[in-house]
Parts: structure tokens; sequence; C-alpha cells
């Protein structure tokens, strides 16, 4: 359940911090917000697939690690991307 190369595009354009920009937190933890949108809209249809449930249980807790990163280390970056995404109340 990965996404496609077109979307993955469209979320880095959306989340980079400069020019060159693939791999800040920001970026990663967008595309794998994406990802578990993806996979959540699956275990909708697919209620007994257990192994790919412990794929968004892995993906869930990168995301949690990069996010408390963020958190440490720029509050406001941080906020920024939890507001931009959606992901915290």
């Amino acid at each position: 359940m990965s996404i496609t190369p077109e979307r993955k595009q469209e979320v880095i354009l959306k989340f980079k911090q400069h020019e060159t920009d693939t791999g800040s937190p920001e970026v990663q933890v967008a595309i794998l917000s994406d990802r578990i949108k993806t996979l959540t809209e699956h275990f909708k249809t697919h209620k007994k697939d257990h192994d790919s449930r412990r794929g968004l249980l892995k993906l869930v807790g990168q995301r949690r690690k990069l996010l408390e990163y963020l958190k440490t280390s720029d509050v406001k970056r941080y906020r920024k991307i939890i507001k931009d995404l959606g992901i915290r109340k």
C-alpha cells in the first residue's frame, strides 16, 4: 500500500522547506501521513488484513518519532506541520 510517485511529488512540493528539499522532517511526516490515510481506507474494506495492520503501526510509530524530534528541536515548525496535516486536536 504505497503512494504513487506523482502523489509523492505533490506532497514534497507542498511541504518542502527549500528548493532541493526531499528529506526534511516535515516532508517525511507528510509522506507518512499520506500512506497512513491510504492504509486506513484499505482497512475499512479489508478488516482481517493483519499483516498490513502491522505495517500501519510501524508507520504511525515512525511518524510519532519524527514529530517528537520536531517538537524538541523547533516548536514553531512542529505546530505548523500538525496544523497543516490536521494530525492533533
